[in-house]
């Protein structure tokens, strides 16, 4: 299978920590033009991430909503699929799925859902949002998935389970195409969860080796339930491509000196609220969602021979970020796109 290139919408202004201006203004307006473009150049989906609060630059710095967003994107383009973070204890689940069907109508079927079982205490306080003990946060989040699948199957439906109470329910219009569930959790409650409920598997960026043992044990784990096999699984990476390893290397250490930063406290929290299975370090932070530790970083052979790798391993699709996110996502897409359908096509 070809691998599948996305990006993460910047709702943040940029994805680096020690760098306050990356030339990626927090609008619509900037948004929308880097979906078009996206859309043009050969990237097949965008994730949308859903934080009230800005764990990037700092709480005090602008954030877009994910489901506007969402909605606004679908309609200004025709082709990219809308990956959009939903996070049980932000949302009811019935309302969820109502909003859900309907930017499947705005977008033809392109809307799919990335389910987080949140990690922000400090967020949660300020937004009311219900932020539980880790174990249990997973448990809400597999009511919530069955509640939206039920509601986009059955009309009238009713649910009755711990954190959720639904009788006799009717949603209209259903899905085109019912959203496809992404999810990715690390421990072994969130592994044991999304084995369950989800039809993709997420993960933060890894090496190769990481990424072989996270799918063959979500397969397992999968396999062990009885259910069908994952969709798909798909990895965050930040992309560094320049024409030459030096000034690949270069730029690597100017967004990596971290010393500290108002995003510093957002860090912490979510060191100590999740359960990752990997050590993060200052040069993690530097960068979201441990997007170097792939190191898709240096020429575009270079880059495009890495994504091969992990192709190779079982990743088929890659959620990138970059830095400023226009101009390197069109030389991305420009000169390390074709190099991987070059070497896809050489392969069979």
């Amino acid at each position: 299978m070809a691998v599948r290139f996305g990006y993460w919408t910047p709702v943040f202004g940029g994805w680096l920590r020690n760098v306050e201006d990356e030339q990626t203004p927090v609008t619509f307006e900037h948004v929308k033009r880097i979906a078009r473009t996206a859309e043009a150049v050969g990237f097949d989906l965008t994730l949308i991430a859903e934080l009230n609060l800005n764990d990037i630059k700092g709480v005090d710095a602008p954030s877009l909503d994910a489901w506007e967003l969402a909605a606004a994107i679908g309609a200004v383009t025709e082709r990219l699929e809308i990956l959009t973070a939903v996070r049980p204890g932000y949302h009811l689940p019935a309302v969820a799925a109502k909003r859900a069907a309907t930017i499947d109508e705005i977008t033809g079927g392109r809307f799919t859902l990335n389910v987080v079982s949140a990690w922000w205490a400090e967020e949660a306080r300020q937004y009311g949002g219900i932020f539980s003990a880790h174990d249990d946060r997973y448990l809400r989040s597999t009511e919530f998935v069955e509640i939206l699948r039920g509601l986009w199957n059955e009309t009238p439906f009713s649910f009755h389970g711990e954190y959720y109470d639904l009788e006799g329910t009717r949603l209209s219009p259903k899905p085109q195409v019912q959203p496809l569930i992404y999810a990715g959790g690390e421990s072994k409650a969130g592994r044991d969860a999304i084995a369950r409920f989800a039809d993709a598997y997420l993960t933060h960026g890894g090496t190769v080796e990481e990424l072989r043992t996270k799918i063959a044990d979500l397969a397992s784990r999968r396999a062990a339930l009885g259910g069908e096999p994952f969709e798909t699984f798909g990895m965050a990476a930040y992309a560094i491509v320049r024409d030459t390893e030096e000034e690949a290397v270069a730029e690597l250490e100017r967004i990596t000196d971290v010393r500290s930063g108002p995003a510093y406290e957002s860090y912490q929290d979510f060191v100590s609220k999740s359960q990752l299975d990997t050590a993060v370090d200052l040069r993690d932070y530097s960068v979201s969602n441990r997007g170097l530790r792939p190191n898709l970083v240096g020429t575009p052979r270079q880059v495009a021979e890495r994504v091969v790798e992990f192709s190779r391993a079982g990743v088929e699709v890659f959620l990138l970020q970059f830095s400023p996110h226009l101009p390197e996502m069109e030389r991305f897409a420009r000169d390390v796109i074709p190099l991987v359908r070059a070497i896809e096509a050489s392969e069979g």
